[in-house]
């Protein structure tokens, strides 16, 4: 009889979770309208439909008994331990808009998110990189807004 290995359930359950979370705030936000016809709504319920769609794929992964193991090119160390310290830092990265959009405004959320996730991949600049994210949303605001896409005001607290 072979050994009994852990299967990775939580992985699966959590890109649902996320999915789901994702899905059911985008449609409180418009669906249609702006200068592509698309709402903001629109890609934040695609993309968190999708999220639910693979992570029900990678339950059935999971339930086959499909091992995951990094290809040659990946250059990553088969078994070296998950950095759950990196992951929740990247998940607050991505929950951060979901959060910080309407009361803070694009740049502000970009600073935040920007710095969480560079905060995973280890960087430990942690003004230089929400300076970076700043200026990255900053130029985004100001790119979609000449485009007519309204991504809401600059700041809002700040009535601008």
């Amino acid at each position: 009889m072979a050994p009994k290995t852990s299967r990775p359930w939580w992985l699966g359950l959590i890109i649902i979770a996320i999915g789901l979370l994702w899905f059911f705030q985008g449609r409180g936000l418009p669906q249609l309208g702006g200068y592509a016809a698309l709402g903001p709504g629109f890609f934040v319920t695609v993309i968190g439909g999708l999220l639910v769609f693979f992570g029900i794929i990678l339950l059935i992964q999971i339930a086959r008994g499909e091992t995951f193991k990094p290809q040659d090119s990946e250059d990553a160390e088969a078994d070296a331990k998950a950095s759950w310290p990196a992951l929740l830092w990247a998940t607050g990265g991505a929950a951060t808009p979901l959060l910080t959009m309407q009361p803070l405004g694009f740049p502000l959320t970009a600073m935040i998110s920007f710095a969480l996730v560079t905060r995973a991949f280890g960087s430990r600049r942690t003004l230089m990189d929400a300076a970076i994210g700043l200026v990255l949303g900053l130029l985004c605001w100001y790119g979609f807004s000449s485009l007519g896409v309204s991504l809401g005001n600059a700041f809002p607290f700040l009535g601008t």
